[in-house]
């Protein structure tokens, strides 16, 4: 097996996302460094740090030239970072070294890089507000439109109450559009220019450090916190964390599914099932699976994100190295994650007649609840709960259903709409609702 599914060419259609995976290739991080250095150039001969003639030719020339990546590989194995080898491949390709000579000027070669990990960042970020919309778009409509399809709700396994098919979408959406909504200050803590040479004091640009980094940081349409961040690794963090929490909802969503599509349940049909080598039968959940799995993969490699925040000093190789070990990994099993729960979203079908079966199997033992709270009307409600308790015993002995024996035991209690499950949907119908309206007003 690969080293990474994500690279994999047996199981990339199971675990590639190609729009996320196009970020975090080798070639889209050395056209991203180009980006930023050309940027960088420009805005040092806008403040008159570089010759004007000169950063217009690095600037020129970083969108124009071609870096082999492979070419980069001898150097930085000694050096850890690219950066040297990239610049040292840019000043020989532009041919100009009267030119060439300002490249790189005062910045340190992780200004560069987590720079040029913010572009992608962006870009990723779209990609994911696209995403997420979809899918709570789509859990939305089936919550309004399965406000008040009944089924069982179930505890520890067991059928417990009443509840409905969109109280579950909703139950799915709702922590997915929290999430949605705190992506703006995500962008605000991950998209920021980084500059600040080599301790961090961005002193080789003199009096100019301040107004070339805001003028980089304008250029690329990044923000100037106005600090250097080498060792604040506090954004990526957050985002590393958010992304985690994103896969854990929809995973929680694949669970679920994962139990409803299970044999002697069917309670839902899903777009795609995967097949069995040898049983012909076989309809696998492999999409909410593979959800699953990429959550509980994604809490392994954020604890090593949030423990690299732990950076020494001013700078820390070993803690961001291990960013770049995980970061990029997190961020294709998040794009993947999100494009299978919005197929699934967009795709699952309930089936409204097995739902409602399952609800009361002839014992009628789910309505439990509702008929001590029905007896607590004219009963202490102990008194009310004991006696279900022991009459929920006679039925489990087969002496007959709750909705034959209660009225015999309470012939004078009120017991209407206790046994009916429209009757006991509680407020399901209504954060049903209030979700769908809330998806709505999120994804127009």
């Amino acid at each position: 097996m690969a080293a990474s599914l994500f690279d994999s060419a047996i199981y990339r259609d199971l675990m590639l996302d190609r729009e996320f995976g196009a970020l975090f290739t080798d070639s889209a991080e050395v056209r991203a460094l180009m980006i930023v250095e050309g940027a960088l150039a420009k805005a040092q001969g806008e403040v008159g740090l570089i010759p004007e003639e000169s950063a217009k030719a690095i600037h020129r020339a970083s969108l124009e030239l071609q870096i082999d990546p492979a070419g980069l590989s001898p150097e930085t194995g000694n050096n850890a970072v690219v950066i040297p080898a990239l610049v040292s491949a840019f000043r020989s390709l532009m041919q100009a070294p009267e030119h060439a000579q300002w490249l790189h000027y005062g910045a340190t070669s992780q200004d560069i890089m987590d720079t040029g990990q913010a572009l992608r960042l962006r870009q990723m970020l779209v990609l994911a507000e696209e995403r997420l919309k979809k899918i709570i778009k789509a859990l939305g409509a089936l919550a309004d439109q399965h406000a008040e399809t009944p089924m069982a709700g179930r505890t520890y396994g067991q059928v417990a109450t009443p509840t409905s098919f969109g109280a579950m979408a909703a139950s799915w959406g709702a922590p997915l559009a929290n999430l949605l909504e705190d992506l703006p200050a995500i962008r605000a803590r991950v998209l920021k220019v980084s500059l600040g040479g080599a301790a961090g004091t961005l002193s080789a640009l003199e009096d100019k450090g301040a107004a070339t980094r805001a003028a980089l940081a304008k250029g690329l349409g990044l923000s100037d916190t106005g600090e250097s961040w080498h060792a604040m690794r506090d954004g990526v963090a957050a985002l590393a964390a958010w992304m985690t929490q994103v896969t854990a909802q929809t995973a929680k969503m694949g669970e679920d599914l994962t139990l409803m599509t299970q044999s002697g349940i069917s309670e839902v049909i899903l777009p795609s099932a995967g097949g069995s080598s040898t049983m012909p039968q076989k309809q696998n959940p492999v999409m909410p699976s593979v959800l699953v799995a990429i959550a509980r993969t994604m809490v392994g490699l954020n604890s090593v994100v949030q423990s690299a925040a732990i950076h020494r000093q001013q700078r820390d190789g070993a803690a961001w190295i291990s960013e770049w070990m995980t970061l990029p990994q997190m961020c294709m099993a998040f794009g993947r994650a999100l494009a299978i729960a919005g197929d699934l979203a967009e795709g699952m079908t309930p089936r409204v007649e097995t739902l409602a079966a399952h609800i009361d199997d002839g014992t009628g033992l789910i309505y439990a609840e509702a008929l001590s709270f029905r007896l607590a009307r004219t009963m202490p409600r102990p008194e009310a709960q004991a006696a279900v308790k022991a009459l929920c015993k006679e039925v489990i002995a087969g002496k007959g259903s709750l909705a034959d024996l209660a009225p015999r035991m309470w012939p004078d209690a009120d017991l209407v709409g206790v046994f009916a499950p429209e009757s006991q949907l509680g407020l399901a119908p209504m954060e049903a609702r209030h979700f769908a309206e809330r998806a709505k007003a999120l994804t127009h």
